[in-house]
């Protein structure tokens, strides 16, 4: 007569015994660390939000998606190891699961390896703030450079409109080089032309004059940070030589100040005289 088989069930009271409670461990660790992990990201959120912006409402969004993404990148790594873990603990053997597993990461790797990049790209545009919606931009896009403002971004694309109405959608993997015209300061420059046979310190000293009254203006007293002012002879021609006149200003307010500087000194060389190429003789 055969014997029966004896052998112990799998979740016996032993195993429970050996296992239940690293199990248990297992899964309270995990909770810790994401408990921590969670609150980490809070108070990085607060930091950010904390952060005087002009455009403030960006901040905040860039701050959201910057907090969403970690968040759900520490709760994915938290619990597959967790899960991994009890597995482990199960008797499972994980050998051939991790190696199919690899696999199928590789063949997705191939296959979206330029999805991840846009994504990692954008991640990283966003947690340095390079740029934001609205800012005036100039983006090197593979070997081809864009300018223009920034109307949408978020982690795979940025949109930038053209001055012409273009509208560009740019993955932000193919941004190689950005440059940011919204920033700090900009210069103004505006060369001015001025017949050959005008002397060239009398011309100074009348856009120095004009540019004083300006700074003295209501409209213009917070306009400039430094300047305008002559910074010197740019180019002499065979009729002409070129005064070149700087300013450094909000770069919103560039564009404007350089065209209202241009009608002040047209004005001021038909007050005084001053020659120009197009009237010398």
């Amino acid at each position: 007569m055969r014997e029966r088989d004896t052998d112990p069930p799998i979740f016996s009271l032993d195993w429970l015994g050996e296992n239940g409670v690293q199990i248990a461990i297992i899964l309270a660790v995990s909770l810790l660390i994401f408990a921590m992990a969670k609150l980490a990201v809070r108070r990085m959120r607060r930091r950010l939000e904390g952060i005087e912006s002009l455009t403030q409402e960006m901040n905040l969004q860039r701050t959201a998606t910057l907090t969403e993404v970690v968040s759900y990148a520490i709760r994915v790594v938290v619990w597959t190891v967790a899960t991994l873990m009890i597995l482990g603990q199960l008797g499972i053997n994980l050998g051939p699961l991790l190696a199919g597993a690899g696999i199928v990461g590789v063949a997705l790797g191939f296959g979206a390896q330029n999805l991840v990049k846009d994504f990692l790209a954008g991640f990283f545009i966003l947690l340095e703030n390079q740029f934001g919606v609205g800012d005036q931009v100039e983006i090197q896009v593979l070997g081809k450079e864009l300018s223009g403002r920034v109307e949408a971004l978020d982690l795979r694309t940025t949109e930038v409109r053209s001055f012409e109405g273009t509208l560009h959608t740019i993955p932000n993997g193919n941004i190689i080089v950005s440059g940011n015209r919204s920033r700090g300061w900009a210069r103004a420059i505006v060369d001015v032309g001025v017949a050959y046979d005008e002397d060239v310190d009398r011309v100074r000293g009348i856009l120095e004059e004009l540019f004083e009254e300006v700074r003295r203006e209501d409209g213009f007293k917070d306009a400039f940070f430094e300047g305008p002012k002559v910074l010197g002879v740019e180019q002499i021609g065979e009729k002409d030589f070129v005064l070149r006149v700087i300013a450094e200003t909000r770069p919103s307010r560039r564009p404007g100040l350089e065209s209202e500087l241009r009608v002040r000194i047209k004005r001021r060389f038909d007050e005084r005289g001053v020659k120009v190429p197009a009237s010398a003789g």
